[in-house]
């Protein structure tokens, strides 16, 4: 197992990846101006994320998955749509957009009446595909309720001319796989229990990054995170068996991430 760990600008550090080496990226852009990140946030404007998005293309496998997971700065009471903006370049560029999954938080701040809107509890997870599907795809799995286990059942769905179509199907099984809104508990010592982790300014679950790794590849494949903040995504694909590659441009994080895969993978050949 090879971690590979790259100091610098993302910009610059993807032209020295192979092209189509990459099987799945789990990354978590700037959102906008909502952090500054030590003042490295004054350069990310529209023209470094296409040319981020580009080069994802460039070194993501055929049939390889990015997961980016971004949210929008709210202001003058509405939201920048620049979420949405990124999805659609990805696809014109010629990924896919197989999924929008939501990564929903149990605890959130509140919203007050003068900001005229609902308190923000979600942020998305766009799932993009290079080429038709993806070539791994292993679904998280959670328990059925005793009452949802029988060996067979009546369903029916709605087909296009508005009629109802009944049919019968099996289901015996004890699992049924997850839906594509995931729920975690976030705040201090929840997404992570390695202390030093927050003293990154937006660190996301640590278990969101391992189903994301389960999901979409498998064992010995690369994972890639151009933005590795305090490297969650490279710790868990340590811990899962997978080959990582991180980019962080900021001295102190980058300090944060080397310390937290290398104390949880110390058997891990780790090139720095």
């Amino acid at each position: 197992m090879d971690i590979k760990l790259l100091h610098g600008d993302c910009l610059e550090l993807m032209k020295d990846i192979p092209d189509k080496s990459v099987d799945l990226t789990v990354t978590s852009p700037p959102y906008d101006n909502l952090r500054t990140y030590n003042g490295n946030n004054d350069k990310w404007n529209v023209s470094v994320w296409k040319s981020v998005i580009t080069d994802l293309f460039r070194i993501t496998k055929d049939g390889g998955v990015v997961v980016w997971i971004v949210g929008d700065e709210t202001k003058d009471f509405c939201e920048s749509l620049t979420s949405f903006k990124q999805a659609l370049y990805f696809n014109e560029i010629g990924f896919k957009l197989l999924d929008t999954m939501i990564y929903a938080k149990k605890s959130y701040a509140p919203a007050y009446p003068n900001m005229r809107r609902y308190a923000q509890t979600f942020e998305y997870m766009f799932v993009f595909v290079k080429g038709k599907k993806p070539k791994s795809f292993n679904p998280i799995q959670t328990e059925k309720s005793e009452s949802s286990i029988t060996k067979e059942k009546a369903s029916s769905y709605r087909q296009k001319d508005g009629t109802t179509k009944k049919t019968r199907i099996k289901s015996d099984k004890l699992t049924k796989a997850e839906c594509n809104v995931w729920v975690y508990d976030v705040g201090y010592m929840k997404s992570s229990k390695d202390k030093v982790s927050f003293k990154h300014p937006a660190t996301f679950p640590e278990q969101l990054a391992e189903d994301h790794i389960l999901s979409w590849s498998n064992e010995g494949e690369v994972v890639f995170d151009p933005f590795m903040g305090s490297g969650t995504t490279g710790k868990m694909a340590a811990l899962n068996g997978r080959n990582f590659i991180g980019i962080e441009l900021d001295d102190k994080y980058f300090e944060i991430a080397k310390r937290r895969i290398a104390e949880n993978k110390a058997q891990a050949r780790i090139m720095l």
